[in-house]
């Protein structure tokens, strides 16, 4: 079963990468550079890792706020709020990779 999932998994990355290459008119007209085409996948690349590492974060603080504030309750206040600034930090540096995206692709 597993085996079946990384095969489609495999497949659909394989078709999206060959979009551009099967969306162009003529084989002339329109054609995209091989650069402009690393410069797609790079930027696709930076905000999968930043979108990755963004979730990945995010989840473990606020799994680790959750146990902190219900092994201290009294504490919940502060623990609320340190974790509310943490994952606006992490957010932060998610819009970043989105900003250097953007500057990859030229827009």
């Amino acid at each position: 079963m597993k085996k079946r999932i990384l095969v489609v998994m495999v497949g659909l990355v394989l078709l999206s990468l060959a979009a551009p290459a099967l969306a162009a008119d003529e084989a002339g007209a329109g054609a995209p550079v091989m650069r402009d085409v690393w410069k797609f996948i790079a930027a696709a690349f930076v905000l999968g890792v930043a979108a990755f590492a963004g979730a990945f974060g995010q989840a473990r603080a606020v799994a680790s706020a959750c146990t902190s504030m219900g092994r201290n309750p009294g504490a919940a206040g502060p623990v609320r709020i340190t974790m509310l600034l943490g994952v606006a930090f992490i957010e932060s540096l998610v819009i970043y990779a989105l900003v250097i995206a953007f500057m990859i692709l030229g827009k």
